[in-house]
């Protein structure tokens, strides 16, 4: 992918010629294995082109002749990034100052979808495109407006579609089924009799019947019988809220269940405020106990969610929610939209657990899957087609409705009633779930026709804009988030996509699709290439550098060291790509830690820091990941013998205060409580002065923050020179070498540091920087990071000095002679 290279602001020379960064996933065959085998694998990530085009501090964007300046508001100076080489000069005719502040975008009735060509010159080629597909969505938005009222309204299907009730207690059902010749309801409340409950036809393809008050018992099995020329089919309704399996009979098949408790759950707490700095917790439910088995809502409520609060983090994500019948699809195979994942308990326990994480301030996100669905008929929407064209279907027809290497379908998303199927299944979510929030999976597969499969996105534009671009697709997720963020303005809605399309982080009134920020996918990917090629002496400052900055400044980005994708079968944990065996015997600290130990913990602290403090504006791990849960994650299959031994999580490991892995979760805690303190993570002001790669040091600042990482497996550099934005006195924040961290504490927190006039030279990797300010002395110990701060300067004294009161008497002295 090509980003505009995007860290705040930075100075940059266009004086040779260009260089090009790429990214790529490291794939050996493991990897490959393993993410062949997982529901949602993927193509190896794509390679980037960066160039250097635009600096950002605050909401001011300035365009330079050769060199990018912008005055950071924190502190006056120039922050900078480490400087591309740009395959064309700028002209050095003109500077130009485009306005980013959202407050001064144009209304969405006067945009046509350029306005995104103003924040990246790249873009002005396919300007056309921007505009077609802008007016697309118009064109869609207008016509669910002219025939059902709103936007609003088109997405209140679950209150037509499915089971619904009126206020005399009749439950009426309606299913959209246009291939159908005869519908009938089937259920426990009818013996499945299909002669019983048949439906009749109305408009546009709906079914639907209406019954007396109690005629269907809440909890009921239910389902719905399909008739045409090839037979009949027995599906669960494609709208159901809840759908189980019989208990304890092996191989069993989902039934739908009329779900209409008396009493549902209330929710108690209020919703806790968007943060400036998403900090994510990535959760299973269902391997979240420490026991063997499948947890539930309600113990993950009452057992995890005080972890994840106590940890720092602000918002939970949480994966395989929606009803999935294979559990070992980590939930992205889903069987049922509407309905909660039955294995971990009822809807009103997820309610519960909601409420109980916003009781804490918690944020809760779902990780919804609009991006395909199960091929399981019988206990899917899938069912639904059963071989119609694909106007009268939820899916495609053809390679345009299957996704061979997941195999499952995919959606037609200019279809009326999908649209509002999958709008409606965001809506209801949020008002009967109370989330907070989407993190939207295999956003790739939707942007294009070749779903990003045996494809290579080197960061050419017309990968991005082209007749491969599945503009359907791009103008179903731009309504999804127009409803979203028109309906509750604190929304969070995340993309995952491994592609770097360009606007997709935009408001949709500025051409963009509309998310709020993106899954930063290149950074796992190269820290798992280091762990697994590199030898520590050959790590690269100026690459991780490369790397972490690789986004555009318009975008926001997650930044991550592991996700749940890190750890799938076939791959490990960042913990035990360090330490592996050794981790089995050589985490008690009643022992001296070995050689490997020792690194392992030093690194895994390093990496995090260094990817929270300049990755992104936000920062996710994985469930047990904060303190280094070894292993991997597998999840019960009969190549294990259904085995729940990988799939759970060792909180005894973190609890146990004789092991390694508390300094581990005390590291992350603190690095969480720092951003409490500095507002680092999302800071606008982010500069890097130096990464030397013969010394391995990196030296950045992030908000009101200077960072200092050393990654040289042994030297320790006393008296480091190293360049601040202003000059007076440091201290220490924060250490990675912290003794309660698992370090040495071999820097002094009480120590002052005092600058010096003038920067130090500063060099990113090849390129030469303006020096910073001012420059002061540090302790760098080998495989360690740093962080201090500015001391704020003494306010002037209300008191009069003594000088003060001398000058003062001789002044009244003075006037009486």
């Amino acid at each position: 992918m090509r980003h505009i290279h995007a860290l705040s602001t930075r100075r940059a020379r266009f004086v040779d010629p260009p260089v090009r960064l790429t990214r790529a996933r490291a794939v050996d065959d493991a990897d490959a294995h393993a993410r062949s085998t997982h529901p949602r694998a993927m193509h190896p990530s794509a390679s980037s082109t960066v160039r250097a085009r635009v600096t950002r501090t605050g909401g001011r964007t300035t365009r330079a002749r050769r060199v990018f300046h912008a005055a950071s508001p924190s502190t006056g100076a120039a922050p900078a990034c480490p400087p591309k080489r740009s395959a064309t000069r700028p002209r050095a005719s003109s500077e130009t100052e485009v306005e980013t502040s959202t407050t001064t975008a144009r209304s969405m009735e006067a945009a046509d979808g350029s306005e995104a060509v103003a924040l990246d010159e790249q873009l002005a080629p396919h300007v056309e495109h921007l505009r077609y597909r802008y007016a697309t969505f118009r064109e869609r938005k207008s016509a669910i407006e002219a025939a059902e009222g709103s936007l609003d309204a088109f997405s209140r299907g679950y209150e037509r579609f499915g089971f619904t009730t009126d206020a005399s207690g009749e439950i009426t059902f309606r299913e959209w089924a246009p291939a159908a010749s005869h519908v009938a309801l089937i259920g426990d409340f009818n013996d499945w009799n299909g002669d019983a409950t048949p439906l009749r036809r109305s408009e546009f393809g709906t079914w639907e019947v209406t019954l007396p008050k109690g005629a269907i018992a809440h909890g009921s099995r239910v389902k719905v019988r399909v008739y045409n020329d090839q037979g009949q089919f027995d599906r669960i309704p494609a709208w159901i809220r809840r759908a189980t399996v019989e208990p304890g009979v092996m191989g069993a098949g989902y039934d739908g269940v009329y779900w209409a408790p008396e009493e549902k759950y209330e929710f108690k707490n209020a919703k806790p405020k968007k943060p400036v700095a998403s900090r994510i917790y990535e959760a299973h439910v269902g391997m979240s106990s420490n026991d063997p088995k499948i947890n539930s809502y309600r113990e993950f409520a009452d057992d995890v969610l005080p972890r994840v609060a106590a940890g720092g983090y602000n918002t939970v994500q949480l994966m395989a929610v929606m009803e999935h019948a294979y559990y070992g699809s980590f939930g992205y195979h889903v069987t049922n939209p509407f309905a909660v994942s039955s294995r971990s308990g009822t809807p009103e326990d997820l309610k519960y657990l909601v409420d109980k994480a916003h009781g804490l301030g918690v944020r809760v996100l779902l990780d919804v899957v609009h991006s395909h669905a199960s091929s399981n008929t019988n206990d899917g929407i899938a069912g639904f087609d059963l071989g119609q064209r694909d106007v009268d279907s939820y899916f495609g027809t053809g390679e345009a409705g299957y996704h061979w290497l997941w195999d499952s379908r995919l959606y037609k998303y200019d279809n009326w009633e999908v649209m509002r199927y999958l709008l409606s299944n965001l809506r209801y979510w949020v008002d009967e779930y109370n989330f907070d929030g989407f993190r939207f999976d295999g956003v790739t597969s939707m942007l294009y026709h070749h779903h990003g499969l045996q494809m290579e996105f080197s960061g050419d534009y017309e990968q991005y804009f082209s007749t491969s671009t599945n503009v359907d697709g791009v103008v179903y997720l731009m309504l999804a988030n127009e409803l979203l963020h028109s309906l509750y303005p604190e929304i969070e809605v995340i993309a995952e996509d491994v592609s770097g399309m360009p606007t997709l982080c935009l408001p949709v009134d500025k051409g963009g699709v509309g998310f709020d920020a993106r899954l930063a996918m290149s950074i796992p990917d190269f820290w798992v290439k280091y762990l697994k090629t590199k030898p520590d002496e050959q790590w690269s400052t100026f690459e991780m550098v490369s790397t972490l900055c690789n986004r555009r400044y318009t975008e926001k980005a997650i930044a991550y060291v592991e996700s749940h994708d890190q750890s799938i079968v076939g791959d490990k944990t960042t913990a035990f790509w360090l330490m592996d065996a050794e981790m089995y015997d050589g985490m008690s600290t009643l022992n001296e830690p070995s050689v490997v130990i020792e690194r392992g913990i030093a690194l895994h602290k390093m990496l995090r820091l260094v990817t929270a403090s300049l990755g992104g504006e936000g920062y996710l791990t994985f469930m047990g990941n904060e303190f280094g849960h070894p292993e991997w994650v597998d999840f019960p299959r009969e190549g294990n013998g259904w085995s729940h031994d990988y799939c759970r999580r060792r909180w005894d490991l973190a609890d146990a205060d004789h092991l390694r892995y508390q300094h581990l979760l005390n590291f992350d805690k603190g690095m969480l409580a720092l951003d409490d303190q500095y507002s680092y993570i999302a800071a606008a002001h982010q500069h890097v002065s130096t990464a030397d790669d013969n010394r391995q040091i990196l030296v950045f600042e992030r908000g009101p923050l200077v960072f200092v990482f050393n990654f040289h497996p042994h030297q320790t550099y006393e008296g480091l020179e190293i360049g601040v934005p202003e000059p007076g006195k440091y201290q220490l924040a924060f250490d990675t070498d912290a003794r309660e961290f698992g370090g040495k504490s071999r820097c002094g927190f009480s120590v002052d540091h005092f600058t010096s006039p003038d920067g130090p030279e500063s060099w990113v990797g090849p390129y030469e920087q303006p020096p910073r300010a001012a420059k002061m002395l540090v302790l760098s110990p080998a495989r360690s990071a740093q962080v201090y701060f500015k001391v704020p300067e003494p306010a002037p004294s209300a008191e009069p000095s003594v000088s003060d009161i001398v000058r003062e008497i001789d002044a009244d002295a003075g006037a009486a002679r």
